[in-house]
C-alpha cells in the first residue's frame, strides 16, 4: 500500500465536493519542505520565540529586582527593602550575647539593630577606600556558621593584645573602613602597649600634682640588657603587654631580679619594674558613659596578687576624688566612653594608681547585668549619632525636584502663543487685516470691549462707516479664538501639531479674508456713490 500523496506546494485547494487526498499533519522533524504558515513547523518555532522572549524579560525584571535588593541590603534595608538594620559588630566571647540587649531598639525611627558578635580570632576581614567587609567563621552548637557583611559600628570588649595574641591587623582593617566604634579605633590602637597608656598618665600627674594624680612609681627597660640594677626590693616586674596577672613576678632581691632579666631575654621584650606595696585591698574605679560604679576587692587566699586566687568583692560608693581621676583618664587618646582604674589601698592607707583599661574592662559584681545594659545605652546613642541613613534615596529625591520642575515646564503651555495671541488681537482691532490663529491656547489677558451694534452704510458718515469696519472686522478675527476656550485642553505637542495649527489657521484666515474683502467693497462703493 502506497502512503497518500502530499500536496504539491502552491497548487489550488480541492473542489468543495471533492475530498482532500491528505488530512495528516506531518509531525516529523526531519521534513525540508518550507513550512505554511499554519504548519506545526511554523507553530513550534514562534513559540519556542514567544517562550524566549517571556524568558528574557522575566530574567531581566527578576535581574533589576535582585539588583535594587542587594544594593538595599548594603545599605542596610535588607532584601526588598522591608528589613531595615544597621549592623553592629561586637567583638566578644560567647560568655555573653549581646544580641538580647539590643532587641527592640530602633534608631531613626523604624532601623533596627542587628548584632553579629565573634572574638578577634574568628574574624577576617578586606579593607579598601569602599569599606570593610568582615568575614566570621564561628562555631554555633556544633556547627560551623561562616557570614560575610559590613558593619555599620564596632563594639569592643576583648582586648587587642594579650600574652602571645596580637590584633593589630584587624584593628587596621576596621580603621580602613572609619568605622565608628565604642570606645574609639584610635583609642584601643593606643592601648596595644600598657608603657604608652602610662606614659599619659605621667602627663596627667605633671599637670595636675603627685598628689591630685598618686602614680605609682615606675621603671621602664627597653630590653633585658638594661635591666642591671633596681632602686630597691622588693620589686614587681613585669614582662611585656599582659593582662590577668599574666608575665608578672616579684623579685625580693638582686639576684631574683638579674633571673627575671634572662627571663626577658628569651621574648625580646620590654620590662616594667615597680616597688612592691603591701596592700590592704584593692579599688576598681569604672566609668560607662556618665555612670561610675566603685569596687573594692581583697584577696581572701592571702596571694599577693589581688586579681589571682579567691577574694571578696564589694561595691562602694564612687567618692568626688575618684570620680575626679577617671573623668581625666575619660580625656585621653580622644575620649574613652568606658574606661576604669586601678588603685592599690596599702595598709598605711595611700593609694596608687596602677592601671587604666579601655572598653575591654572586666566588670564585677552582681550589677554586670545593669552595666550591660548600660554599655548597650551608649552603644544605641552613639549608632544613633554615626549611623547615617542610606544616601541614594535622598539623591533621588533631590534629583526628582529638578525632573519634576521640568517636566512641569514641558507640559506648560507655550508662552510664544499667548504673545501671539495678544499680538494678532491687537492688529486685528487697529483694522490691519491680520488675524488671530484659532491654534493660539489660553484666553487673552483683557477680553477686548464689545463695540456698539453697526448702522447701515447709508444712515452713517464715511469716517464712522471706516470706524465700524474697523470694529466688524475686529469682532469677526476674535470669534475663532472665543470659540476655542470651549475645546478640550490641549494634548502635548508633538511633530504633527505644527502642521495640524498651520492648516486650520491658513483655513480660518481665507474664510475671514474673504469676508474682509466683502466689507471692503461696500465701504469703496458706498464712498464713491456718496461723491
Amino acid at each position: 500500500m502506497q502512503p497518500p500523496s502530499q500536496p504539491v506546494p502552491g497548487a489550488p485547494p480541492p473542489p468543495p465536493g471533492q475530498p482532500a487526498t491528505d488530512l495528516s499533519l506531518n509531525l516529523r522533524t526531519s521534513s525540508r519542505t518550507t513550512s505554511a504558515p499554519s504548519s506545526p513547523a511554523k507553530t513550534r518555532e514562534s513559540l519556542l520565540q514567544r517562550v524566549q522572549s517571556l524568558t528574557g524579560a522575566a530574567r531581566d525584571q527578576g535581574a533589576s529586582i535582585l539588583g535594587a535588593a542587594v544594593s538595599g541590603a548594603t545599605r542596610g534595608q535588607g532584601f526588598g527593602g522591608k528589613d531595615r538594620y544597621f549592623t553592629l559588630l561586637v567583638i566578644d566571647d560567647q560568655n555573653t550575647d549581646w544580641s538580647k540587649y539590643f532587641r527592640g531598639r530602633r534608631l531613626h525611627g523604624d532601623y533596627e539593630i542587628r548584632v553579629e558578635q565573634a572574638e578577634f580570632r574568628e574574624i577576617s576581614l578586606t579593607a579598601s577606600e569602599l569599606g570593610t567587609t568582615v568575614s566570621m567563621a564561628v562555631f554555633r552548637n556544633g556547627s560551623k556558621v561562616i557570614r560575610s557583611f559590613k558593619p555599620d559600628f564596632v563594639l569592643v570588649r576583648q582586648n587587642l593584645r594579650d600574652a602571645g595574641e596580637d590584633y593589630k591587623n584587624i584593628l587596621l582593617g576596621l580603621m580602613y573602613g572609619g568605622i565608628p566604634s565604642v570606645n574609639n579605633l584610635q583609642a584601643i590602637y593606643n592601648f596595644q602597649d600598657k608603657p604608652w597608656v602610662f606614659a599619659h598618665l605621667l602627663g596627667l600627674q605633671r599637670r595636675l600634682g603627685r598628689e591630685n594624680f598618686p602614680l605609682i612609681e615606675q621603671t621602664f627597660y627597653p630590653n633585658y640588657r638594661e635591666m642591671v640594677r633596681a632602686a630597691r626590693y622588693p620589686l614587681v616586674v613585669k614582662l611585656g603587654h599582659a593582662h590577668s596577672g599574666l608575665g608578672k613576678a616579684r623579685a625580693e632581691n638582686s639576684q631574683e631580679f638579674l633571673d627575671l632579666a634572662s627571663m626577658a631575654a628569651m621574648g625580646k621584650h620590654y620590662c616594667t619594674a615597680e616597688p612592691y606595696i603591701d596592700t590592704k585591698y584593692d579599688v576598681h574605679v569604672q566609668k560607662i558613659g556618665q555612670n561610675y560604679k566603685a569596687f573594692m576587692r581583697k584577696s581572701i587566699s592571702g596571694h599577693w596578687k589581688s586579681n589571682t586566687g579567691s577574694a571578696m568583692l564589694e561595691q562602694l560608693a564612687v567618692t568626688e576624688r575618684h570620680r575626679a581621676w577617671v573623668d581625666q583618664v575619660g580625656q585621653l587618646f580622644g575620649g574613652l566612653d568606658i574606661c576604669a582604674i586601678e588603685l592599690l589601698v596599702g595598709k598605711d592607707g595611700r593609694e596608687y594608681i596602677i592601671e587604666v583599661n579601655d572598653s575591654a574592662l572586666s566588670l564585677m559584681g552582681d550589677s554586670q547585668e545593669e552595666d550591660r545594659r548600660h554599655i548597650a545605652d551608649l552603644v544605641a546613642a552613639k549608632m544613633q549619632a554615626y549611623c547615617r541613613l542610606p544616601g541614594p534615596p535622598a539623591q533621588q529625591a533631590q534629583q526628582a525636584a529638578p525632573a519634576a520642575q521640568a517636566a512641569q515646564v514641558q507640559h506648560a503651555p507655550p508662552v510664544r502663543a499667548h504673545s501671539r495671541g495678544s499680538l494678532s488681537g491687537s492688529l486685528s482691532g487697529s483694522g490691519s487685516g491680520q488675524l488671530g490663529s484659532p491654534g493660539d491656547e489660553g484666553p487673552p489677558a483683557q477680553p477686548p470691549a464689545q463695540p456698539p451694534p453697526a448702522l447701515p452704510a447709508d444712515q452713517q458718515p464715511s469716517a464712522q462707516r471706516r470706524d465700524s469696519q474697523a470694529s466688524q472686522s475686529s469682532t469677526v478675527s476674535s470669534t475663532p479664538s472665543v470659540g476655542r476656550r470651549d475645546e478640550p485642553p490641549p494634548v502635548p505637542p508633538t511633530s504633527r501639531l505644527p502642521f495640524q495649527r498651520q492648516g486650520s489657521q491658513s483655513q480660518s484666515a481665507a474664510e475671514d479674508t474673504e469676508d474682509t474683502m466683502k466689507n471692503l467693497r461696500k465701504t469703496f462703493a458706498g464712498i464713491f456713490g456718496d461723491m
